[in-house]
């Protein structure tokens, strides 16, 4: 099954507020497994970036003065996303973002039966405990230490991880693999058993002379007889 984990950073918390979507990163997963295959796009948003925002995520007016607009890059976007559910951590945030990119540059929006959230699947998980993206990494073990500001393909790369986790763990990867491997062994014919002649050994005399006169130079042992004293 192929499935999209995604994240976005924005100008804000709204869109219907005129905030805008400035970066997006997308990693391909196949059976929970990653595939290598990625989607990282920056644009411009069209509006000045809030001090706040940029605390969060880095991008500042000057590095996205010459990016793209979001309908430059909506078809590649789209030919990657294809029809693949998307995950995200808080999907209903960056799924209003997304769509409302797609809409305002006249494109169909993705359909929210389409949406897989990560936070809603950590709740269920670990009632009680923090969900958000740093205090799951820290749970399942999984290296953050590189993520010194939020990136949206930096972000969607930890989530797919914790996706792993939050679905079964490893052992869903292991499972497949070995479901593989006994298909492609079952496929391979298999040459019939060989059957060898017995080989015969003899023994010269002087050997045997040798040897029983060994034997009896054996004190107490261990296959029977008399004790030697």
């Amino acid at each position: 099954m192929r499935e999209i984990v995604f994240d976005t950073e924005t100008t804000g918390f709204s869109f219907s507020d005129g905030d805008r979507m400035v970066e997006i990163g997308c990693v391909e997963m196949i059976n929970r497994v990653e595939t290598g295959r990625t989607f990282h796009a920056y644009f411009h948003p069209e509006r000045p970036m809030p001090p706040e925002a940029q605390r969060v995520h880095g991008l500042s007016d000057a590095f996205l003065a010459d990016k793209p607009l979001f309908h430059h890059g909506a078809e590649a976007l789209l030919e990657f996303l294809e029809d693949s559910p998307l995950v995200a951590h808080n999907a209903s945030f960056d799924f209003g973002f997304l769509n409302g990119e797609l809409v305002r540059c006249s494109r169909t929006p993705i359909h929210l039966g389409r949406m897989i959230d990560t936070v809603a699947m950590a709740r269920t998980r670990h009632p009680g405990a923090k969900h958000n993206l740093d205090a799951l990494c820290s749970r399942y073990g999984i290296d953050r230490s590189h993520r010194t500001l939020h990136g949206a393909l930096l972000d969607a790369q930890l989530l797919a991880q914790v996706y792993v986790e939050l679905t079964g763990g490893r052992q869903i990867g292991l499972g497949l693999i070995s479901e593989t491997i006994e298909v492609a062994v079952a496929s391979v014919p298999v040459a019939p058993a060989r059957v060898r002649p017995a080989r015969v050994f003899t023994v010269p005399d002087a050997d045997l002379v040798r040897h029983a006169a060994f034997m009896k130079s054996v004190v107490n042992p261990l296959w029977g007889g008399e004790a030697v004293n």
